[in-house]
């Protein structure tokens, strides 16, 4: 497979087949883009001993390790996860063609917005491969053609899952396109393909999505890392601050919407600090903090932590802990080192929370849940495109509506302007 890996056809090929894909996918009918999602759904669970086999190869020559490797890896009941998200995208709203507003002028002109497929959409994602699932059948909902550039770890699970896919009878050819992954040269031609591509997302790490930012000539929706923090309040339930706190840094630390900061309200800090040190050090987690934090965590190891660690998303078993005044000082602690992505607190004071939630700038605040929320499937999406944590066209977890635009259809009988 290794001369087939996505370079049969140059760059520029595949995002003109997508073009040509794009005005074929905006006509199709929401019975056909359901019956093609529900078919790649079956085609995924059918072709489950390959994709492991690619991903396999995948695993030996990734060099990854931790919590990086477990993002790469497929099993079967995640290949069974992909398969059912493809499931629930099919079952969800066809935002296509929906009337946003409509109103009729005095001169008789009816006018009407109506939601329209952006066209062409490039993704540029590291080594997770069911985000090639994900994406894939998201733009297909909504009739947009995808270019997927994926990282070069899971090349060969990236591939094998593009040509299921693309083996379903009335996808239409360019629909879902696999750029190369092998050198950075498909990523500076994607992101300068304005007129081909209508808009890139990149996600991954804060270096891959400035770079895309800072260089693309195409519109871009910033998916962000997530240096996601956790507030306890000084009226906060400590059990409940346990699950949560624990779930949020362990369940999954590789992923964005993982808790890597931890704020602790100094009337409670000397009661809760060592307890909750000793919970995370029992569940593998490297305890960093403030001198505060540190002082109050007793023979406990924490270890200091560096200014420039607070800007620090860890994607590991790691979690820094800072002692705060109050909700105030909590929330301008968030708001100077956060990625504006997840933020929650942990209070039974309810101005206290709406006070959070109002005064956080980030796309997800939570009271009294885990960050670990903040996902499509989720909120009910089926699946994401990403964690938007810009303000222009959409943010949070995006999806089925975010991928759309709009256009005006106005009708008439004869009318001119005078």
């Amino acid at each position: 497979m290794t001369a087939t890996l996505a370079t049969v056809a140059s760059t520029q090929d595949k995002l003109l087949h997508a073009r040509t894909a794009a005005s074929k996918l905006a006509l199709l009918t929401t019975e056909e883009k359901n019956g093609l999602l529900l078919v790649i759904a079956d085609a995924i669970e059918a072709n489950e001993s390959c994709i492991l086999a690619a991903n396999r190869q995948d695993i030996e020559s990734s060099g990854l390790e931790g919590a990086m490797l477990d993002r790469l890896r497929l099993t079967p009941a995640r290949i069974k996860d992909v398969a059912r998200g493809v499931r629930d995208v099919a079952a969800l709203p066809d935002p296509i063609g929906e009337t946003l507003a409509e109103w009729t002028k005095s001169n008789g002109l009816r006018i009407r917005k109506v939601r329209v497929p952006l066209g062409v959409v490039g993704i540029i994602y590291e080594s997770r491969p069911n985000v090639t699932v994900d994406t894939a059948v998201l733009a297909l909902k909504t009739g947009n053609a995808i270019v997927l550039r994926g990282g070069k770890e899971a090349a060969h699970s990236n591939q094998r899952l593009v040509e299921v896919m693309n083996s379903v009878a009335g996808v239409p050819k360019g629909a879902i396109e696999l750029l190369d992954s092998s050198s950075r040269q498909s990523v500076h031609e994607l992101i300068k393909a304005r007129g081909l591509v209508d808009v890139i997302i990149p996600r991954g790490g804060a270096g891959l999505i400035r770079f895309v930012t800072e260089n693309s000539a195409v519109p871009v929706i910033e998916t962000g890392a997530g240096n996601c923090h956790i507030f306890v309040d000084v009226s906060g339930d400590f059990d409940m601050a346990d699950a949560v706190v624990i779930n949020a840094k362990t369940q999954r630390p590789s992923v964005c919407n993982a808790a890597e900061k931890l704020l602790v309200h100094q009337s409670i800090a000397a009661e809760y600090i060592p307890r909750i040190v000793k919970k995370l050090a029992d569940a593998g987690v490297e305890v960093r903090g403030d001198d505060k934090a540190r002082t109050l965590a007793g023979d406990l190891p924490v270890g200091r932590a560096t200014e420039q660690e607070w800007h620090e998303e860890y994607l590991r078993l790691c979690m820094a802990i800072a002692v705060v005044a109050d909700v105030d000082d909590a929330i301008a602690h968030i708001n100077k080192y956060s990625t504006k992505h997840s933020d929650s607190i942990i209070t039974a004071d309810e101005a206290n929370a709406r006070k959070f939630l109002r005064g956080v700038d980030s796309a997800a605040v939570y009271w009294n849940a885990s960050t670990r929320f903040t996902d499509g499937a989720e909120f009910g999406f089926g699946a994401e495109m990403g964690i938007s944590t810009q303000k222009l066209h959409c943010r949070g977890p995006f999806a089925l509506a975010e991928l759309t635009s709009s256009k005006y259809e106005v009708i008439g009988t004869g009318q001119i302007r005078k």
